[in-house]
């Protein structure tokens, strides 16, 4: 047998991606990330959460294809139009982080609500719902490490 007939045995044996060497991390994703906030008249607010975006695209590197933000009402885009956009840049499995303190009505309602509509008309595409920020196992020691830390001191909110 020529080197093509083992080549091609390998492949048949290991699979083209573990014969050639590529990893899942390796692989494009058609995963995305759709940080949803509540949306706030005041600019400067929405500002914070696109710029919290942007920090989280870099910090997730290749594990989205797609990071990006949305918010319930006043502010566009809307999770509606976010997931629209999210779907027609080919992802196919979107995680949906609401950034949320509390599970009031838009966390347990709303939300839940606008979502099964999208899956509905995107059955092709797996939506997931994170849990809320308010809920994050984490949240009571970053509120202890900016209070210990003295962050309430060093920002002045007017």
């Amino acid at each position: 047998m020529d080197m093509r007939g083992y080549a091609a045995k390998a492949v048949e044996h290991f699979g083209f991606e573990r014969f050639c060497g590529i990893d899942e991390a390796m692989k494009p994703t058609r995963r995305g990330l759709l940080l949803i906030a509540h949306g706030s008249r005041r600019e400067a607010s929405n500002e914070e959460v696109r710029c919290l975006t942007e920090r989280l695209r870099k910090k997730l590197g290749r594990r989205f294809s797609s990071v990006s933000c949305a918010f319930l009402e006043i502010a566009s885009p809307s999770i509606p139009e976010g997931i629209e956009a999210a779907v027609q840049r080919g992802v196919e499995d979107l995680v949906l982080l609401p950034y949320f303190l509390a599970a009031g009505s838009h966390v347990a309602e709303d939300i839940p609500a606008l979502v099964a509509a999208k899956r509905r008309e995107h059955p092709g595409v797996a939506i997931e719902v994170t849990p809320y920020l308010g809920a994050a196992r984490g949240l009571v020691d970053m509120l202890v490490s900016l209070v210990e830390d003295g962050g309430a001191k060093k920002r002045r909110i007017p």
